[in-house]
């Protein structure tokens, strides 16, 4: 592939609504880059049109701003899975196209997203790089699953799919419950004591946040409250870091690892498409302006 050393606009690809989607708009605003929105709640005004004839071109419209594509720097890539039309859906799918084959940087292509759409999957991937992983169990059979929880002694369950689950703890009120497994194989894995750790890779830089919860998943921690803060990669984790990033092939991404008593790494998760908003301080946005550098820079 070509070096890329357009210009012009950084195309975003998602709705306003989405907040990391606003945040990195604003922060683009702010470096005077700039940008031009494909707004998937606008669907029914978007028109598209891709050539590929000796080299890629084409065009997308939303109202009327028009776009070149061959003019695009760098692209981020937020799309939202919705109740689509067929014009919609055939948008999506041509911007998605073109995204897997533009020379430009792109945050993240949906290609390189596709392993966490597998969390047993992914985390095969993960232990490939180098990372200590969850002993793992998918069944639908309870026999099963009672050896690998007595095995264990503290069990969580979550979801296999790329769609955001719960994790909770297995307890003795789910004994009932085992019953419904014969049809919906689940995914087990061993409870990891330890503290919480995400770090985001966005280009070069890692940023890290120190999570401090209760909570079996402290996304959803509610009264059991939840606390982060910065927190200093070390160089030497940093590095493995931006290695299994860029073994996924992802320009972006959001990692959860956990820290054990004795000091040991665990790694759950590599999300291609991180939520940043949620750890991002309101007021420096440190995460949101990285993107934006990331988009920019080009």
């Amino acid at each position: 592939m070509s070096e890329h050393r357009a210009t012009g606009p950084v195309l975003l690809w998602g709705s306003p609504l989405d907040l990391p989607i606003a945040a990195v708009c604003t922060a683009l605003s702010r470096l005077g880059t700039p940008m031009f929105l494909v707004d998937q709640t606008r669907s029914g005004e978007t028109s598209i049109g891709i050539e590929l004839d000796g080299a890629l071109s084409g065009w997308v419209q939303v109202g009327d701003q028009r776009c070149e594509l061959h003019r695009i720097r760098s692209a981020y890539a937020r799309p939202q899975d919705s109740v689509r039309t067929e014009h919609a859906a055939a948008i999506d799918e041509a911007l998605a196209c073109w995204l897997e084959l533009t020379p430009a940087r792109v945050v993240n292509r949906l290609s390189a997203m596709g392993s966490n759409s597998s969390k047993p999957y992914q985390a095969a991937l993960i232990a490939q790089a180098g990372f200590a992983v969850p002993d793992t169990l998918v069944t639908n059979d309870a026999g099963l699953l009672r050896q690998f929880w007595k095995r264990h002694g503290s069990v969580i369950y979550k979801s296999c799919s790329g769609v955001r689950s719960i994790v909770s703890r297995l307890s003795a009120e789910d004994v009932d419950r085992l019953a419904r497994l014969s049809t919906c194989p689940t995914q087990f894995q061993e409870y990891v004591p330890g503290t919480d750790y995400r770090v985001h890779v966005i280009g070069n830089e890692v940023h890290g946040h120190a999570i401090e919860s209760e909570a079996d998943d402290y996304r959803y921690a509610g009264a059991a409250g939840v606390r982060l803060r910065p927190w200093p990669v070390p160089d030497d984790l940093a590095a493995r870091l931006r290695a299994l990033a860029a073994s996924l092939g992802l320009v972006m991404a959001g990692i959860d690892l956990r820290r054990k008593p004795r000091g040991d790494w665990v790694c759950f998760e590599v999300n291609p498409s991180p939520g940043f908003t949620f750890y991002d301080d309101e007021d420096d946005e440190p995460l949101a302006r990285a993107t934006a550098r990331l988009l920019s820079e080009a």
